[in-house]
């Protein structure tokens, strides 16, 4: 499984539907985006939010299936967090780490996973997001039709020629 680890300040600040709304409901957005993300590719993403600058704040963990919601600790950035869950994880598994950080980019492809800017992974993210919605639309379309409607030409006689026939 594709494991995706997201600076969650750093897509806020780069989404411009996201950087316009106060932090808290920002943060609730990009929560909700990565849940439908993450159902679509089947992947683990963590998002990480800094809380370095809050004093005397504990790493805090939130699992909202399908994603897990990281707050650093005191004095720990998202890029530290990161960088230690990518050597965890070393090679074993396919990783990609969404960051505008060019530092960090560059630290982490060294690592051996791969990098993704805010804005390519918005690119990746809308995707999905239309891919889902199509799909949706499809479905939602064809609820009211009846068997029949679905057949083609030669299996509507067939049954309808059974039907008068016994």
């Amino acid at each position: 499984m594709k494991r995706v680890f997201i600076d969650g300040y750093n897509v806020i600040n780069a989404w411009s539907d996201l950087k316009d709304l106060d932090l808290g409901a920002a943060r609730d957005k990009l929560v909700e985006y990565m849940i439908n993300y993450a159902s679509f590719y089947g992947a683990k993403v963590t998002i990480v939010f800094d809380a370095h600058r809050v004093s005397g704040n504990s790493q805090h963990k939130e699992y909202r299936a399908p994603i897990e919601v990281v707050y650093t600790k005191d004095k720990e950035t998202a890029d530290a967090y990161i960088e230690r869950a990518v050597d965890e994880l070393g090679r074993k598994v396919e990783v990609l780490v969404v960051t505008s950080d060019n530092l960090e980019q560059q630290i982490i492809f060294g690592r051996g996973a791969q990098r993704m800017s805010s804005m390519e992974f918005r690119v990746s993210f809308e995707a999905a997001e239309k891919h889902i919605s199509e799909k949706t639309e499809a479905l939602s379309d064809r609820k009211g039709m009846k068997l029949f409607e679905h057949m083609d030409e030669e299996s509507r006689e067939k049954l309808e020629k059974l039907r008068r026939n016994g």
